[in-house]
């Protein structure tokens, strides 16, 4: 059984995309897919053609009281998702089932789900049973995608909610449970 599927992570931008007339809110969409398609199949290239020169990331909710201040331009963006994957924790399923669609900015909120490596999780502090496994974070998280005038993603205001990492031990995956995305 998946448990962690990035597909789900636009399927409601494309149905939305499938009934929207509006030609604001169809480019907006078209980006929004195109980067998190790109994402998921790590395909760095096509991602950072979505994102604006000056996007600033901001991540609200983690586990300090205050704001983890994300990266700030493009090329600190683009470092970010290197480090994603080097930490590899770029397994990402984002279940939304929340999508507002303005001229001016994308929201979505859903069930984040990452899969996160045992060794990963040990450096951090958590005792895990199997280093060499990977362990399933969870949280409620809403993201605000704000769009730029030339249609480029000009940042994630990501928000999430109760701690994901609480419990991760007892949440342990296999790699047949996650879906992998793959460019062909």
């Amino acid at each position: 059984m998946i448990k962690i599927d990035p597909r789900k992570n636009w399927a409601l931008a494309e149905k939305r995309l499938a009934i929207e007339t509006d030609p604001t809110l169809q480019r907006n969409l078209k980006v929004l897919l195109k980067h998190m398609k790109s994402e998921a199949m790590l395909d760095f290239s096509a991602l950072m053609s979505t994102v604006a020169d000056d996007a600033r990331y901001h991540f609200f909710g983690s586990e300090d009281s205050e704001a983890f201040a994300g990266p700030k331009g493009k090329d600190n963006v683009e470092a970010f998702y290197k480090s994603v994957i080097d930490m590899d924790i770029h397994r990402i399923e984002h279940d939304i089932d929340r999508l507002v669609v303005d001229k001016h900015c994308i929201i979505t909120e859903g069930t984040m789900r990452i899969a996160y490596p045992g060794r990963l999780l040990e450096g951090m502090g958590y005792s895990v049973d199997d280093v060499d496994s990977y362990y399933m974070y969870q949280t409620r998280s809403a993201i605000v995608w704000p769009i730029n005038v030339h249609g480029l993603i000009a940042g994630e205001d990501s928000y999430t909610g109760e701690d994901g990492f609480e419990g991760i031990e007892n949440r342990k995956l296999s790699l047949d449970e996650i879906h992998t995305i793959s460019s062909d």
